[in-house]
């Protein structure tokens, strides 16, 4: 949308059939548009780990931000603030935040390679990466036992969707075929989150 302002009439029409709990504009000032005790409309269709009903089991926050630019470090501290208070509130741990890229490979791009996940992660609201371990897993069998939706795990689209959403969380600088270290970050995050898992 060209302004905050556009946005939030847009999310509050229900022609859109698209809502969300809060907006913070790239000042850091937040809106909400739904209470968090409610069901919004701003994940639409996508999985992620045994949750097939997204906007049912989340609280959604949109940034304003084009895509194409940095978040602004005024966002990013509001944003931190209001995570703090609802993980709080909530019993969230933190590798339960996720994007909507995550749960929507391939439909969702945002918030994309130019969120800093690694701000969220320095204050304990997101995991970036995990701790290094020697055990490689398979990358796609790594990937959906972290939380990532691969319904025909021969499907080539979907493969280049779910790696490119993980890249663009966990490595917004790599571009081109899978490679190892795809695999390792993949692997290492599972078993940082999830245990040892060999397969």
């Amino acid at each position: 949308m060209d302004c905050p302002k556009a946005a939030i009439a847009r999310l509050c029409d229900p022609a859109h059939q698209v809502s969300v709990h809060y907006i913070i504009d790239k000042f850091g000032d937040i809106t909400q548009l739904v209470g968090e005790a409610y069901r919004a409309w701003h994940a639409g269709v996508g999985k992620w780990l045994s949750i097939d009903d997204v906007n049912s089991a989340s609280i959604g926050i949109e940034l304003c931000n084009d895509g194409t630019q940095c978040f602004e470090e005024g966002q990013m501290h509001a944003l931190k603030a209001l995570l703090a208070d609802i993980m709080k509130r909530w019993d969230i741990p933190a590798k339960n935040v996720i994007g909507h890229s995550d749960m929507a490979p391939g439909r969702k791009q945002d918030p994309g390679r130019f969120f800093d996940w690694r701000i969220l992660t320095s204050s304990g609201l997101a995991v970036f990466r995990g701790e290094q371990h020697n055990i490689k897993l398979p990358f796609f069998e790594a990937a959906q036992q972290f939380g990532y939706f691969l319904p025909n795990p021969d499907d080539a689209d979907r493969q280049y969707a779910v790696l490119e959403a993980f890249r663009s969380r966990f490595r917004p600088e790599a571009f081109g075929p899978l490679n190892e270290d795809d695999t390792q970050i993949m692997s290492d995050l599972v078993q940082t989150y999830f245990g040892s898992q060999e397969t």
